[in-house]
């Protein structure tokens, strides 16, 4: 199901719940205000309508307001239950609320007007009030229906009060020709109370995506605080105590999490391995390669095999976890304590640098293998043995890039021969 097929169904229908409620509570205060105007005439004012008795005024806005909330509390309960109206719910009360002040006319008109202008007598005002709310049903058909209703029961209520439709090629006087626009007028009003509601359709499905767009990014970027954590948590955090080197090792992302490590593992001879790794791309995905990528690293480290041994394995076990167009490039190097010879194999990772103190200048170490997962089996050149002089310095490096261009180092470890 998409996004929107979702909103549709879920989200949107408690927000159609939620303006409902907004709109028969604006129904209650009209209703309310037309009561306290009422009364402030009659009582405080002391002014009698000769077109609109106060008593059945009274009745009408009472039982305006005994349907009102009792609509309010079926949107509520609805609300409450996370469930939807049927649709029969919104055509019924569209029809039953247009067609109240229509019926209500008969009862309001005074029997001292004369019959030509009784139907003009009475105020379209609530007619056009439930028709402008309606929009807030955030739909254009129930804004049309709802004019359509207050068109055709007005046309009901002029006929029941002696008002007949003008003759074709016969002269209407004013009165008859009135009724017949106010009922345009009203079916127009409900036409264009279609377009504002379904422009404000639009808008509240457009906040809605919005929201549902927000929701999932904090989903995300809370999944990649947690994955920075694992990830972090695979890092070193003491330096390993190895006689005439000083180890040290530095790791910054790109972004919140990325498929770049250091580790160093002692052996129980005394050996140090520290390596380095960087899988394709970055986010979510990556780190956990990155994690399963340290993991058999961790478990292929051991003292009897050598530094070949141990890339093979961890490129067979690595190859059935990658997918198509996944690689992991890798470098290893063996430090042995007090001695001057480093073993390095670079699996497709950056050059190693090694500094010469007495030259003051870096060369070079290129790749020996390709990268993990980009062949079943790992054919690997010999791994390379460098002998430095005391103060000179081997560094394993990843550089970090944006649009193809280095931008500085993200992962690296440097091994200081004392001597």
């Amino acid at each position: 199901m998409s996004l929107a097929q979702q909103l549709q169904s879920d989200t949107f229908k408690k927000a159609e719940l939620h303006s409902e409620h907004l709109r028969l509570l604006g129904v209650l205060a009209f209703v309310a205000i037309f009561v306290l105007v009422t009364i402030v005439r009659v009582f405080v004012l002391r002014s009698t309508s000769s077109t609109a008795p106060w008593e059945w005024t009274l009745l009408l806005a009472s039982i305006i307001a005994a349907y009102e909330g009792w609509m309010l509390r079926r949107v509520d309960l609805a609300l409450k239950a996370d469930c939807s109206l049927p649709a029969q719910f919104w055509i019924l009360s569209t029809i039953v609320e247009t067609s109240i002040p229509a019926f209500a006319l008969p009862f309001l008109t005074s029997h001292q007007i004369e019959i030509a202008y009784r139907p003009l007598a009475s105020p379209l005002l609530v007619f056009f009030i439930f028709i402008m709310l309606s929009t807030l049903r955030l739909s254009s058909w129930t804004s049309v229906l709802s004019g359509a209703v207050a068109s055709v029961t007005y046309l009901c209520a002029a006929l029941y009060l002696g008002w007949r439709p003008p003759v074709p090629g016969v002269p209407a006087p004013v009165t008859q020709s009135g009724v017949s626009l106010n009922a345009i007028t009203l079916l127009l009003g409900g036409i264009v109370a279609g377009a504002v509601a379904g422009e404000i359709r639009k808008h509240v499905l457009a906040a809605l995506r919005e929201a549902e767009a927000q929701s999932k990014l904090k989903v995300i970027q809370h999944d990649l605080q947690i994955a920075q954590s694992i990830q972090q948590s695979l890092l070193p955090r003491e330096v390993p105590p190895i006689p005439g080197f000083d180890v040290a090792g530095w790791n910054r992302p790109a972004d919140d999490t990325g498929g770049d490590y250091f580790d160093w593992k002692t052996l129980p001879d005394g050996k140090v391995i520290v390596s380095l790794a960087d899988v394709t791309g970055h986010g979510i995905g990556p780190a956990l390669l990155a994690s399963v990528c340290h993991a058999y690293a961790r478990s292929s480290f051991r003292g009897a095999q050598g530094l070949t041994t141990a890339l093979e394995r961890i490129n067979q076990d690595l190859g059935a976890d990658l997918i198509t167009g996944r690689f992991v490039t890798f470098e290893a190097a063996v430090c042995r304590p007090r001695c001057p010879d480093v073993e390095v194999l670079s699996a497709g990772h950056d050059p190693v640098l090694v500094y010469s103190r007495p030259e003051d200048q870096f060369a070079e170490m290129n790749t020996q293998a390709l990268p993990f997962g980009i062949l079943p089996t790992f054919c690997p050149d010999p791994p390379a043995h460098l002998q430095p002089l005391s103060g000179d310095l081997i560094l394993l490096a990843q550089t970090a890039s944006s649009n193809g261009r280095a931008t500085g180092v993200s992962n690296s470890v440097c091994l200081d021969w004392k001597g």
